[in-house]
């Protein structure tokens, strides 16, 4: 099996996994669809998922941003040598930039990976509403860390 063909099939199964997800469901989020270094996912606007001015609450871009960066993580060569090895990834710092509300509509975030590192990795993203204006920008720094040291703290 090739490079690509390992890859594409660990991508159906993540894709297939995120669908089945209940933080996921709960909020509509979607991982539309992966590759290496790349995701793009997407929330549509929902009246629970507002805040009390009717515009999508902050949070959920949030999330939106941090799940696309960790989506593109995923499948990288250095992350799967990882995770064989027993690391995890945590995110250390997340930042969002809102740059105009969403009261109404699917909101579509692409995220990327400029930098990975074995252990300090950046990622970033970019929200857009559906005419194509930007809603947000994100970008995270994620750590690698060994699954043993989060148990104990």
């Amino acid at each position: 099996m090739s490079d690509a063909q390992s890859w594409e099939a660990d991508r159906d199964r993540l894709l297939d996994f995120t669908r089945d997800f209940p933080f996921f469901n709960l909020i509509g989020l979607r991982v539309v669809d992966m590759r290496p270094g790349w995701s793009q996912t997407e929330i549509t606007w929902r009246e629970d998922l507002c805040q009390p001015a009717g515009i999508i609450h902050g949070g959920m871009i949030a999330t939106l941003v941090d799940t696309g960066i960790a989506h593109a993580l995923l499948l990288t060569d250095m992350y799967r040598e990882l995770h064989a090895e027993g690391h995890i990834l945590v995110s250390v710092d997340l930042r969002i930039k809102y740059l105009r509300p969403v009261s109404g509509g699917t909101i579509r975030c692409e995220s990327s990976i400029p930098r990975l590192g074995r252990h300090i990795i950046h990622g970033e993203s970019i929200v857009l509403n559906e005419q194509g204006k930007e809603v947000a920008r994100g970008d995270s720094i994620y750590m690698t860390v060994h699954h043993e040291r989060v148990k104990s703290g």
